[in-house]
């Protein structure tokens, strides 16, 4: 009885003791399965500033109309990194270039395709203007930021009463002459976009100076330094804005094209804007923004010229 006690007490100790090596193995190996993500939350529950900040990954080819990014230039790549988190953090500059995209992307996508230009130059306007038709320190002016000789030379009329940099279908055509002129003379899109940036004749020079043929290899300040960078992260973050946490409602009714329009071929002089646009049944306010290169009250059309003007449907 006592061996049969003894047999039955050591049998036990035996099953107690691997259920507790292989307890505490499964145990441990369910604390080993804790991901990353989950710790990385429980720190910031008791953190004094609870966030998460993660850097961009760097793991995929890049591409700026259609000339691959040099990824194995580490220089390039840091100077990529910045730009890619800048833009990534700056949430509501971001945010409203992404919806903003929706109304003007389709007008230069189209432009671009008639033209020979990359659709990824549309991104050139992002960088400019931020897709606003804004006046830089220097005077620069519309999406496309063109100064005012330039915008001259390549037919955009600038007066008291009109000016076409604001007007997104002759300020794209213009400039996509201007960059396929660059693209001609510098060999590539990459430099002609630096070019655009910092104007021909002196990136001309500094190629000359620095005896370097590429943007990449080519030391500049600050803006036209990371100008070619930020545009990259803008065209990264635009194309997949959830991977970067941007989420636009498809179905949201703001920044929509403004094609729901009437377009009227105008001969005449229009004396006052305000009654113009009571009498085709909109505002002032929306005929401007319909027509933002409409920079008077009024418009005076010489004999033999017209404007096209877009009144919005009445609804």
């Amino acid at each position: 009885m006592m061996r049969s006690d003894s047999s039955m007490f050591l049998g036990a100790m035996a099953v107690f003791i691997v259920l507790l090596f292989f307890g505490g193995t499964e145990s441990e190996d369910k604390r080993a399965k804790v991901s990353g993500e989950e710790e990385q939350m429980m720190e910031v529950s008791t953190s004094r500033l609870p966030q998460i900040i993660k850097s961009v990954r760097l793991d995929k080819k890049y591409m700026l109309a259609g000339e691959e990014f040099p990824m194995d230039n580490f220089d390039a790549l840091e100077r990529l990194d910045r730009e890619l988190l800048v833009n990534s953090y700056w949430h509501s500059s971001t945010l409203l270039n992404i919806k903003t995209s929706k109304r003007y992307f389709p007008v230069m996508e189209t432009i671009l395709a008639e033209e020979g230009v990359p659709d990824d130059f549309k991104y050139v306007a992002v960088i400019e203007s931020n897709l606003r038709n804004e006046t830089s320190p220097a005077g620069a002016k519309g999406l496309w930021q063109f100064m005012s000789v330039s915008a001259k030379g390549y037919g955009l009329e600038i007066s008291n009463e009109v000016d076409e940099r604001y007007h997104i279908e002759k300020s794209t055509r213009a400039a996509c002459q201007l960059i396929k002129r660059y693209k001609n003379r510098f060999g590539s899109w990459t430099n002609a976009f630096g070019a655009y940036n910092m104007g021909e004749t002196r990136f001309a020079k500094e190629q000359a100076n620095q005896k370097m043929d590429s943007y990449f290899d080519m030391n500049f300040g600050l803006e036209t330094g990371r100008y070619l960078f930020r545009i990259l992260a803008l065209k990264e973050i635009m194309e997949n804005p959830t991977d970067f946490g941007f989420y636009i409602d498809d179905q949201d009714p703001l920044y929509r094209p403004l094609d729901d329009c009437h377009i009227l071929t105008v001969d005449s002089t229009i004396e006052d804007l305000g009654t113009y646009a009571i009498e085709h049944g909109t505002s002032y306010r929306l005929l401007k923004v319909y027509n933002p290169w409409l920079i008077s009250g009024r418009l005076t059309v010489r004999t033999g010229k017209t404007y096209d003007i877009k009144v919005p449907k009445i609804k």
